[in-house]
């Protein structure tokens, strides 16, 4: 019988970061003052997860930022 695995949660906060669980697989990302600065989301691919960096830019806009093969990595996008 087969059973689905769940991968794991990401952490509430990276480096100064708050990341804050929208649904399943995407976060949203705000500084420690909560200004809500992009997102982040799990992308699965056949070499693993992928993390994808989206900023927001203005109330509806987002920029794409890069796909990363770490958390950590597409988090430290968003550091000014």
């Amino acid at each position: 019988m087969f059973e689905p695995t769940l991968a794991p949660v990401a952490p509430s906060t990276v480096r100064g970061l708050r990341l804050l669980s929208v649904k399943p697989d995407l976060w949203r990302v705000a500084n420690t003052s909560g200004t809500v600065l992009g997102h982040i989301e799990r992308q699965p691919s056949a070499d693993g997860d992928r993390f994808a960096a989206r900023r927001l830019v203005f109330a509806t806009r987002m920029m794409d930022l890069g796909v990363f093969c770490r958390m950590d990595d597409a988090a430290d996008c968003f550091r000014s």
